[in-house]
């Protein structure tokens, strides 16, 4: 009775994605026991739900950024634990953002008591966006280039960045239409398993990656010191392959990747690098869970046999930024990133590297939830990509600010 129960976002309702918020509800009994619930639905209509017991201050009042979590889908003080702990009710689905146009909608209630949530007292939902205010899109289909390029407010110049996503394969937006949110004019491209590219390439040609180079450097928006590209999994060995044979990348970032050539030949001018060997006999699928494990299908990188399809890194000038899960369950992707870290260091080049425990494969932007497992769309199993939830959204935050970081300092 009395006071009717509000729940705000704070500084606002609406924000970007990976924007940070906090969340009060106000007009509780003093001491009350509640439990907050955050739902949202995929763009398929699949329902991600978290939820978390508190208890309210002596004022009625719960500020979610100093009050702990009693228990639910996470314990502890987490600002954001409703966001990252989001999971589905079918297993193995992944949260991604296809339309980058409309937000994900988050409903945030808060219901009597630590039980049934009968009691629904108080809601209020927030608008999370992918695209900030002013940020165009523009669809590219120039000579084989498929793209989606985002250009920042303003006549600039800012710097410009090529998105890479991995062997899923597809055009994949939602990492590049945020960067360009932060004020990087960023090029997400599509190079395998969309429109009228096959889904598995005999090989990649770099003059395909050079167009793309090539169309970021002639937009007036963009800085002419030079362009970073970032890349995850299979695209992080594109984007150290860029940064090693193509002009005019200053700067490239390496999330959950190897310092060889993975999977599909790289074809460039008079030469090729081959895929490193592997082995699918080598496949390990789980009795209880069904789930596939990639990691001990390669040959050991480590036998000269192998380093014909290593990237040769060290002769590159750019500036380089490694980024790997401990936890990661789909790729080796910690020990292939001190390979890197240890032949460029050899070489007087340098290079930023970071090791997150408890992180799996998926190293997405912040407060997307941790996917352990989910249908690799390519080849059509279902993979176990590892991680720790609350480890792995600390990972997501931090390689987020330290990605912008390196290149705003680089660009």
């Amino acid at each position: 009775p009395g006071m009717a129960v509000r729940v705000r976002v704070l500084p606002s309702p609406r924000c970007l994605f990976d924007d940070p918020i906090q969340i009060r509800v106000a007009g509780l009994q003093p001491e009350q026991e509640v439990t907050l619930r955050a739902s949202l639905v995929d763009e398929s209509g699949e329902l991600f739900q978290a939820h978390a017991h508190y208890r309210a201050g002596s004022s009625g009042e719960l500020d979610l950024s100093r009050a702990p979590a009693l228990g639910g889908s996470y314990s502890g003080v987490e600002p954001m634990g409703l966001l990252w702990s989001l999971q589905s009710r079918a297993p193995y689905k992944r949260l991604a953002k296809r339309n980058v146009l409309t937000p994900f909608r988050v409903d945030l209630e808060v219901f009597e008591g630590h039980g049934d949530m009968s009691c629904l007292l108080g809601k209020c939902t927030n608008e999370r966006w992918f695209l900030g205010e002013g940020v165009k899109r523009i669809s590219v289909r120039e000579g084989r280039l498929r793209a989606t390029l985002f250009l920042p407010p303003g006549p600039g110049p800012f710097p410009g960045l090529i998105d890479l996503y991995g062997s899923g394969g597809g055009l994949v937006e939602y990492r590049a239409s945020l960067l360009a949110s932060r004020g990087f004019v960023t090029l997400a491209v599509a190079y395998m398993a969309f429109e009228d590219l096959p889904a598995m390439p005999e090989s990649l040609e770099l003059s395909y990656f050079e167009e793309a180079v090539n169309f970021l450097r002639k937009q007036q928006q963009v800085k002419d010191s030079g362009i970073g590209v970032l890349g995850l999994s299979k695209g992080a060995d594109l984007a150290l392959s860029m940064a090693t044979f193509l002009p005019g990348i200053k700067a490239a970032v390496s999330i959950s990747g190897s310092s060889f050539n993975s999977f599909i030949p790289l074809r460039g001018d008079g030469f090729t690098l081959p895929a490193h060997p592997f082995d699918l006999g080598r496949i390990k699928t789980s009795e209880e869970t069904g789930l596939v494990d990639f990691s001990d299908i390669l040959d050991d990188f480590r036998d000269p046999a192998t380093w014909a399809c290593r990237i040769p890194l060290e002769r590159s000038l750019a500036k380089f930024l490694l980024l790997s899960g401990l936890e990661d369950r789909n790729w080796r992707s910690d020990l292939f990133c001190q390979d890197a870290v240890q032949r460029l260091q050899q070489h007087g080049r340098e290079v930023e590297f970071c090791s997150y425990p408890g992180a799996g494969h998926l190293l997405e932007p912040p407060y997307l939830p941790l996917c352990q497992a989910s249908i690799h769309k390519v080849l059509g199993v279902f993979v176990d990509w590892g991680g720790q939830w609350r480890e792995h959204a600390k990972a997501q935050e931090d390689a987020w600010h330290r990605i912008q970081a390196f290149f705003w300092q680089h660009l």
